[in-house]
């Protein structure tokens, strides 16, 4: 299939399972349309069962593998989608939780992984190199789930703002961990570097570096968008710099995802104040939100149906269900301890650990980390048990973490 029919069929589907959702099952539109995803996925396999004859599992499982969800992700939509959740927090808002943010974005990354990393290694016998990868493939938060839940529930803005910014930047420090990690225990693969000296090395210009590009060229865009008084040319811009910004850091091996959020949070702050009509921010906010609502719902789609490059294996199947449990308690520990360090010195929200960890949902960056890793005897285990995780915290954790902050997170609000 070519380009335009893979993306016209994802389209088309994504449009009818939201539809069936809709008027069915009336669940949150990106929720549902997994949901519904999933359903059609397990009714071609068990009509496969019922009647092998026809083939219908081997044809949909190779259309699924053409898509190449890996790359569609981590290439393509990442960046966007990325972009347009950073675009909607607002500096104003972040700088004040800033500390928290940073320390669960690098001290909760690596508490995470390195927890995920040791329980998965005991479990499965898996080398704990190999098992760190793991870790740090489960451990983001995934900015595209979380921001999505976020619409739906009634938080407050000192909780939003801390869930929404730590999603949007460990996000982006977990994939460099993740690279780090790969080029260590897959020297041979497609990492940069090895060895401890060069894993430092890595860490520094993916990180450091992707937001310095971002903040240059949010700079630059903004500067040009000062001079200009057209909002189509200046929503094109926009989307010029989600693309183009991207692209560059992929090139310059820089961390796209830090990137991707440093830029859309300079344009969607300074920028929309200071470079911005009020007529140009109304089209350029619902330019990114309805982007933000067409990829979500193909992302969603694309996991669901994802389920046909998964081994359905017992003990993989065994194996993915202690890794929920794993990756919960991993949570927990990059919640609480940070929010522990800090509280001597600042007061919290009520309910903060328990609707941080719940809320802290693992999504399609998960599975596009776990695809992309090179083939070997561990992959199929960590696909299987990457894909359990993320099935299990989209759809239980999402459709209960607001109820979850009504219970427990109804207070005043606390700075």
């Amino acid at each position: 299939m070519t380009i335009l029919q893979i993306a016209s069929l994802l389209i088309v589907l994504a449009g009818a399972f939201g539809a069936i959702n809709y008027l069915f099952l009336r669940l949150p539109p990106a929720i549902g349309i997994l949901i519904v995803a999933l359903l059609a996925s397990f009714a071609v396999l068990l009509f496969d069962f019922v009647f092998p004859s026809f083939g219908v599992a081997g044809a949909v499982r190779s259309t699924v593998l053409e898509i190449e969800f890996s790359e569609a992700l981590l290439e393509g939509m990442l960046g966007l989608l990325l972009f347009a959740g950073a675009l909607h927090v607002k500096l104003s808002d972040l700088r004040r939780e800033w500390v928290v943010v940073m320390l669960m974005a690098t001290i909760g990354i690596g508490l995470s992984t390195v927890i995920v990393g040791i329980g998965f290694s005991w479990l499965t016998g898996m080398p704990l190199l190999i098992a760190l990868v793991f870790g740090a493939l489960v451990s983001p938060t995934d900015p595209v789930a979380v921001l999505g839940v976020l619409r739906e529930a009634d938080l407050e803005k000192s909780l939003e703002t801390k869930i929404a910014g730590e999603s949007l930047f460990n996000d982006g420090v977990g994939y460099v961990v993740f690279l780090v990690l790969v080029g260590i225990a897959f020297p041979h693969g497609d990492a940069h570097s090895s060895g401890l000296s060069g894993a430092a090395q890595l860490f520094v210009q993916e990180a450091l570096g992707g937001a310095v590009l971002g903040l240059v060229l949010g700079w630059l865009t903004f500067r040009v968008m000062r001079r200009i008084d057209d909002y189509s040319l200046e929503v094109l811009i926009t989307l010029g710099l989600a693309f183009g910004g991207y692209e560059l850091a992929v090139y310059l091996h820089v961390s796209a995802p830090i990137m991707a959020v440093c830029a859309g949070l300079l344009i969607g702050d300074v920028g929309a104040k200071y470079g911005m009509s009020a007529e140009t921010r109304r089209y350029v906010d619902a330019f990114w939100k309805l982007i933000d609502e067409i990829l979500n719902a193909v992302l969603f789609l694309m996991i669901g149906v994802e389920v046909f490059a998964v081994a359905f294996d017992f003990a993989y199947l065994t194996a993915g269900v202690a890794a929920i449990a794993l990756a919960l308690v991993a949570r927990l520990a990059a919640v609480a301890v940070p929010i522990l360090i800090l509280k001597p010195f600042r007061a919290f929200s009520k309910g903060v650990i328990p609707i941080m960890t719940w809320g802290g949902l693992k999504g399609g960056i998960s599975v596009a980390l776990a695809l992309s890793l090179p083939d070997s005897e561990w992959k199929p285990i960590i696909l299987t048990a990457t894909y359990i995780v993320v099935i299990f915290s989209i759809i239980v954790q999402g459709l209960t973490v607001a109820r979850l902050a009504e219970r427990v997170g109804r207070a005043p609000e606390l700075m």
